[in-house]
């Protein structure tokens, strides 16, 4: 398996990692990424709020919500982002502990129902302020110490939509337990109304299209690493992600090693990285990962399904052309804490072949007979014309205008990427809660309760220059290409 394979000089960084505390222990079963993804407000999805608390975790399912810190950090200065980033991940350690904690104090939660608050919330307030201090006293040695970080640390607990059904209660004859997925994640995709829409192409609009074939992960190349969010940083996921393009990804892999690694792409002037967490069938089958971190040991479990095709287009401007992607730049789409944040920034777009007219952002479809799952990403599509990523990685790039495809005020229309995964699965049973015929669900961080809403993608341009400036004139020429 891919998945292990690192190069020496990485393998000691990672030993480096683990001692100064960034990786969690094996017996952990959560960890929180603080980093939000890009907003995505262009799809016309039906979305929810997140299931809202104050939570009694005597009652039933139960999560820890905890405000995104990364995602306030606009602009951190370049000499304070490696201390910012281990920061940042210690604060997902240290949700992760609390979450731990609180799954296996069911008996204690029971008998004082001022445990969670005393023994769990109240020292991870603490904790996270002593790490938000020193995050702010790190930006503040090299440029304006950001304010109101403080009121960030308290967390709270929510109840998950499992609870808010009422304790105890049973779907299929089983009680809601775990962290999902449950019955009420799915929908009969036939049931739903179309909902696509697109803003109208203008005169002189970028109409063509630039397709590049980088297979479905064959190599079967995965890890729990995010090389944009959490770089340096082992594990910074905390759940595995499917690769294609770029074969050198992990969280130490460098610019310099991209342009110089290998890639899945047919035309290898796309050494482009793309990657998304794995769609898996919950049918217990013990994977590779099932007694590791990012896998079985945070909660994501089950076989790992390959997808049977993946489309990656880049599309153009519904109102003018588009100019060249910087190399190197970073983009990442939806929200993989979307659960827990809300739906600001979730861009899941779930579907059926035979009904991509009817997009799904807070749950599953269920797909009829003869008929195959389709995953679909949009990312950003405008960019500031300066810098290849930023701080909280959203605000260097941003969506067009849902009605009119105008990118924002200073911003210059960029190739937009849409990424299309489609998967051969079985639609659940969901009279027996997935007993005859298991669910399927994305992974992710286990209070996020493995909630449709969280899925993402994430891209970086390793195009060299001259393929993506035939890309370019292509896709402003009105042509389509490979």
């Amino acid at each position: 398996m891919r998945h292990n394979t690192r190069k020496r000089s990485k393998t000691t960084q990672r030993a480096i990692a683990a001692t100064a505390g960034l990786a969690l222990g094996a017996g952990a079963l959560i960890a929180v990424n603080v980093y939000a993804s890009a907003h995505e407000s262009a799809n016309g999805n039906s979305t929810k709020r997140a299931a809202q608390g104050p939570a009694d975790p005597a009652d039933g399912a139960t999560t820890i919500s905890c405000p995104d810190v990364g995602a306030k950090l606009t602009s951190v200065p370049g000499r304070a982002r490696t201390q910012v980033d281990k920061e940042l991940a210690l604060l997902d350690k240290q949700v992760a502990e609390a979450y731990q904690k609180l799954r296996s104090s069911t008996k204690a939660i029971q008998q004082d129902r001022g445990f969670a608050t005393n023994a769990i919330m109240a020292p991870l307030k603490d904790r996270r302020a002593a790490t938000i201090d020193r995050i702010a006293i790190a930006i503040g040695r090299s440029g304006t110490r950001p304010q109101g970080l403080e009121a960030l640390a308290a967390c709270t607990l929510r109840a998950t939509e499992a609870q808010e059904q009422g304790p105890g209660q049973e779907q299929g004859g089983t009680a809601v337990q775990g962290n999902g997925p449950v019955a009420a994640d799915f929908v009969d995709i036939t049931t739903v109304r179309p909902n696509v829409k697109s803003p109208r192409k203008q005169r002189g609009a970028s109409a063509g299209r630039f397709t590049t074939q980088c297979g479905v992960n064959e190599n079967k190349l995965y890890n729990s690493d995010n090389i944009i969010v959490a770089p340096g940083v082992d594990n910074g996921a905390h759940h595995t992600h499917d690769y294609v393009g770029n074969q050198d990804n992990d969280a130490f892999t460098t610019n310099e090693e991209f342009a110089a690694a290998a890639t899945s792409c047919r035309n290898q002037g796309d050494k482009s990285t793309y990657y998304w967490p794995v769609l898996r069938l919950q049918d217990g089958t013990q994977e590779f990962d099932a007694q590791e971190l990012g896998g079985g040991a945070e909660g994501n479990t089950g076989t790992i399904l390959t997808a049977a095709k993946v489309t990656l287009n880049f599309v153009g401007n519904p109102r003018g052309k588009v100019v060249a992607m910087p190399k190197f730049l970073r983009i990442i789409t939806g929200d993989a804490k979307a659960f827990t944040n809300g739906t600001a920034n979730a861009n899941a777009s779930w579907s059926c072949t035979g009904f991509e007219n009817r997009q799904l952002t807070d749950k599953y479809p269920v797909c009829p007979q003869g008929s195959s799952l389709v995953r679909t990403s949009k990312f950003q599509s405008c960019w500031d014309g300066r810098s290849t990523d930023s701080a909280n990685h959203r605000t260097h790039v941003a969506f067009t205008d849902p009605r009119t495809g105008a990118c924002p005020s200073g911003m210059k229309a960029i190739p937009q990427l849409v990424q299309r995964l489609v998967y051969d699965v079985d639609a659940p049973s969901l009279d027996d809660n997935g007993q005859s015929s298991p669910f399927y669900a994305v992974d992710g961080f286990p209070e996020q309760m493995h909630k449709p809403i969280t899925d993402h993608g994430d891209f970086i341009n390793v195009f060299d220059e001259r393929l993506m400036n035939r890309m370019v004139q292509c896709i402003n020429t009105g042509r389509t290409c490979r």
